[in-house]
This record gives C-alpha cells, sequence and structure tokens, in this order.
C-alpha cells in the first residue's frame, strides 16, 4: 500500500505537475469523519520502506453519498481508491453516484488484495510479498517437524475463499507434504482419507509438513447443537482434530507444531517485485486517469497493463482451478492424494452426519428441544 501511495503522489506530481494531493485518513470513513492529509513527493519518500499503510485502514460501514458530499465539498478531481473486492465495489458505487451528480471527478481503483482473489487480472499486489514471507513460517515448521518423532508442522495461511497463498507457498517451498485449500474438498476419516496419508507419510518420513488455507475444510468443521462452529479458526480445528485421532489406542504418537503467520505475511514492506508492479499499477492509473478515463481498475491481464470497468471485477471472486495445471503441479510435488473420491461409507456417514444435525437444528428452531447451554 505505501509503495502505490508513494508512486501516486510522486507520478501526479512530476509528470503531469499536480501540487496539490490529499491522503483520506482510515478508508472509507475517512471522507467524512476525519482531516485529510497532505501529500507530498516529500513527505511520502520513504513510506515504501514499511509494511502497513500511512493512511490507515476501516472495513464497511460508510455512506456513499456522505463520501460523495466530501469529494464534491472539497472540489477533488480525481480519486484514487486502493483495496480489495469489497473496496473495488465500494469505488464503483462512489462512481455511479458521482456519474449520478453528474460531477465531473475521475474514480479510479487499484485492487490490493494478498489472497489474490481479485478476479481478471494475472494479480494482485501484495501477492508475491506474502508468498515469500509466507516461506519463513513453513520453513520452521518443516524444523520442529524434523526434529521430533513422528513430528508434524501445520501451518495455517490466509485465504478464505481462494487458496493461491497456501498453493504458491507450497510449490515454492518444496518442503510440504499435504496443502489443503478452500476449493478442493477432503475427508478425514477411512481409506484415501486425510488421516491415512498422514499416518503413511510418517511412517515413511518419520516426519511431515501440512498447509491449510484459512478457508479449507469449511465443510467437516464440527458444530454444535445450535449449528455454531466449534472452532472458527480451521488451523486450531485441524490441529485439535488430528491429535485427537492419533491419541486413540494403538495409534502412534505424535507431535504436533502449530504455526499461524497470518498477519506476519502482511505486514511487512513489499519485496522487489511487488515494489516494481506497484509502481507500474501507480503510474498506469494515472495515465489513465490524465487521459479521461473513469470507472475503472487498472491492472495486468495476460501480461498487458488494461484499465477494466468496475463491475468487471467485482462480479466474481478469482479462485484456485483444480483441474488446472498449476494445481496439478503441486500434488505432484507433494505426491498427495486428491481427495477427491472419498469411499462410498466416507460419504455415508457424511451425509449421515450433516442430515441429523440439520434435523437436530430444525428441532431446536422449532422449540422441540432446548441447545445446549
Amino acid at each position: 500500500l505505501n509503495t502505490v501511495i508513494r508512486e501516486l503522489v510522486c507520478g501526479l506530481d512530476y509528470m503531469y505537475g499536480v501540487k496539490k494531493i490529499l491522503g483520506i485518513e482510515g478508508g472509507y470513513k475517512g471522507f467524512y469523519s476525519r482531516n485529510t492529509i497532505p501529500l507530498t513527493p516529500k513527505s511520502v519518500n520513504h513510506i515504501h520502506k514499511r509494511g502497513g499503510t500511512v493512511l490507515g485502514t476501516s472495513r464497511g460501514g460508510y455512506v456513499t453519498s456522505k463520501i460523495v458530499d466530501s469529494i464534491q465539498d472539497r472540489g477533488i478531481n480525481q480519486v484514487y481508491i486502493i483495496g480489495g473486492d469489497g473496496t473495488q465495489k465500494g469505488a464503483s458505487v462512489i462512481y455511479e453516484e458521482v456519474r449520478r451528480r453528474g460531477l465531473k471527478t475521475i474514480v479510479v481503483g487499484i485492487p490490493k488484495t494478498i489472497d489474490n482473489d481479485i478476479p481478471v487480472i494475472d494479480k494482485s499486489f501484495g501477492f508475491d510479498t506474502a508468498v515469500e514471507e509466507a516461506q519463513r513460517a513453513i520453513n520452521a515448521a518443516h524444523v520442529e517437524a524434523e526434529s521430533a518423532e513422528n513430528g508434524i508442522g501445520l501451518v495455517k495461511l490466509m485465504g478464505r475463499d481462494s487458496g493461491f497463498i497456501a498453493m504458491y507457498a507450497t510449490l515454492a517451498n518444496r518442503d510440504v507434504d499435504c496443502c489443503l485449500i478452500p476449493e478442493s474438498p477432503f475427508y478425514l476419516e477411512g481409506p484415501g482419507g486425510l488421516y491415512e496419508f498422514i499416518e503413511q507419510r510418517l511412517r515413511d518420513n518419520g516426519h511431515m509438513v501440512i498447509v491449510i488455507a484459512e478457508g479449507a475444510g469449511e465443510h467437516l468443521e464440527e458444530r454444535d447443537a445450535s449449528g455454531n462452529k466449534l472452532f472458527k479458526d480451521v488451523g486450531l480445528w485441524m490441529s485439535h482434530s488430528i491429535k485427537e485421532y492419533f491419541a486413540q489406542p494403538n495409534r502412534m504418537p505424535i507431535t504436533l507444531k502449530y504455526i499461524d503467520p497470518t498477519y506476519m505475511i502482511r505486514a511487512v514492506p513489499s519485496n522487489a517485485s511487488d515494489n516494481v508492479y506497484c509502481a507500474l499499477l501507480a503510474q498506469s492509473a494515472i495515465h489513465g486517469a490524465m487521459a479521461g478515463y473513469t470507472g475503472f481498475t487498472v491492472g495486468l491481464v495476460n501480461g498487458r497493463h488494461c484499465y477494466i470497468p468496475f463491475y468487471r471485477i467485482t462480479q466474481s471472486q478469482n479462485k484456485v482451478v483444480i483441474t488446472d495445471r498449476m494445481w496439478a503441479r503441486l500434488l505432484s510435488s507433494t505426491n498427495q492424494p486428491s481427495f477427491m473420491n472419498p469411499p462410498k461409507d466416507a460419504i455415508e456417514a457424511a451425509t449421515k452426519a450433516s442430515t441429523d444435525q440439520e434435523n437436530h437444528i430444525e428441532e431446536i428452531k422449532h422449540g422441540k428441544i432446548r441447545p445446549l447451554e
């Protein structure tokens, strides 16, 4: 974020002579609830060396009419909005309101999400840095697992709906034995299940490393009588499940170390690749705005810098395609099963458990039984 902010300020000043540039503090709410920050090439000169953002962030809760009122009252000619899919949807709404009022304000989006889940574009900035930083956590998990008898290193990475960070970090590291992502369902029990794979890998190698994306396995998570998740953190849930399984009689003893670097991987300064990419995106956004375009997001599409209408990138999410080559490459690298064909009895057991749970919840709703306190 800081690199993009720096390049926007410097690009507007150096290339187009823009001398009045304002930074909006605290996300969308900052348009009407906080003072703006004057930005100059001198004030932003070194911010790219810091993680995070000098302007701060916020999530949701904004009022579009107030934002556009602020834009109108301040006489703002161009608005550059940096953020993920939710932020880009907000930018689209702001653009439509600006257009409805007939204002001559240009609205430009710059996509930002380390999850890489914004569609159409080749990748979003921050993704490469996140994958690189994730290596430290995976390396630590591998050292811990290798140092213990039947050691298991479990690493949870970001990716609520898309498993790109987990997939690319696994491919880059090559010490990972199993990668679990939201797009690829898996099962635990029975022949070909995760537990069996873990047992076999421990017998063969004496240790293993598992990488799990935060949105993986939601179809398996246990729920209480009211239908609430018992473990809202998939990493903790997986750690608990594996330990519980191997604590059964006649199972091999294990030592499991769980590492959650979630915020570590996004709080670092951008790496060289992302720094260059951020500069290209910022300058592309500036040139598009100065050419008179509005209502667009910038991004690489098939290696070329493009101006993409807001509606085109807010319709869906980018997801790992598990029938594509990249996932096949990962399976080849880890030599893990696809977990795509659970045995019939496992399917029946899972279906029965799900049905029983739904019936139980319905009984609670209709007052036939009371939920556990």
